[in-house]
């Protein structure tokens, strides 16, 4: 047996693209421990190829010497090979002190030291599925795509302690970590909101971090009623398991779409300054809104972390009834 050890992204789409190189792996035999930043580790729990997760007590952007040192001493001898998933330098620190025989990953910022098996950095802006999962070699499978689940005491309890019953709420997402520039408009939320709420009679969980909870209290102001703000009320793990037991999720561009996605969830994705040839939603369930070319929009995608020309027309162009309409449509769609 294969002794795998995959150091795992930074951001939790990311996270939950790599799931379908686990996969690869695990289908040869590997045994597969993930190092991961601990608010991406709870990805790896919902992933079933995963048998341990190590999480990095490293803070974001700093190198951590003398810790990188104390883990890859712990880590010797354990490994057979390392498959590096980020393309910074400090991130292959670990497998190259740890002196783990096969060092895989891109060549990165110039990692000519410390990885021994490296891929050419691809042009442009690839999709991230195949991204990850050309490091196990071999040709990409036709329709690979992240598939997580969780036992369903996890789901039980997160949605008990939410006072929900599942498939009997909606989630909307209205954050994305990266920036500005990929998050629809809080008062087209709202509206979106109120229809779902005033045609269904269910809530709408407002998910997101701690950094999102302003956003979502906007929201909830403008659609008295229809919402509950749980943003920076839960752990990872519980937002990932009331996403999963969701009716259907709306959200941007963002790491919740893809867990959502991963799960299977009909969702509606709205897309404005990234592009969903990079990212999309990879799921039978999933409807994109993009209306770059609808709009006559020249500057998208832009990949910007804040609208350069301050309009913000991709997003705030795109209506509400227009995403409802993705919604109905997701709804309708069978699972994949």
């Amino acid at each position: 047996m294969t002794r795998a050890l995959v150091v795992a992204p930074q951001w939790i789409g990311d996270a939950v693209m790599s799931q379908p190189l686990l996969a690869r792996l695990a289908a040869r035999g590997a045994r597969i421990t993930v190092a991961a930043l601990p608010w991406v580790a709870p990805v790896y729990r919902a992933c079933a190829e995963a048998a341990d997760v190590i999480e990095l007590p490293f803070a974001h952007g700093r190198l951590d010497w003398a810790a990188r040192r104390r883990i890859a001493t712990g880590l010797r001898g354990r490994f057979d090979v390392a498959y590096v998933l980020p393309n910074s330098l400090k991130s292959a620190v670990i497998p190259w002190l740890a002196g783990i025989p096969r060092r895989v990953g891109y060549a990165g910022e110039n990692r000519f030291v410390l990885l021994n098996e490296r891929l050419p950095n691809p042009a442009g802006r690839p999709p991230m599925v195949a991204f990850y999962s050309a490091l196990a070699g071999g040709a990409p499978s036709k329709g690979e795509r992240p598939l997580m689940r969780f036992d369903p005491l996890v789901v039980e309890a997160a949605t008990a302690s939410a006072s929900v019953a599942p498939g009997a709420y909606w989630v909307c997402a209205p954050g994305a970590e990266y920036g500005p520039a990929k998050c629809w408009p809080a008062d087209h939320y709202a509206e979106l909101a109120r229809a779902l709420h005033a045609r269904h009679g269910q809530p709408v969980l407002l998910l997101g971090s701690g950094k999102e909870a302003a956003l979502c209290e906007r929201i909830q102001a403008a659609a008295p009623g229809a919402c509950r703000v749980l943003a920076g009320k839960t752990t990872l793990i519980d937002a990932m398991a009331l996403i999963a037991a969701a009716r259907g999720m709306v959200s941007n561009d963002s790491g919740l779409m893809h867990v959502a996605a991963a799960f299977g969830v009909p969702q509606a994705a709205v897309f404005g300054s990234t592009s969903p040839e990079h990212t999309p939603p990879l799921n039978p369930r999933a409807r994109v809104v993009w209306l770059k070319d609808e709009l006559q929009l020249d500057c998208s995608p832009c990949f910007d972390r804040v609208c350069r020309f301050g309009h913000t027309r991709c997003l705030t162009g795109v209506s509400a009834a227009r995403v409802g309409q993705a919604l109905d449509a997701a709804l309708a769609a069978p699972a994949g």
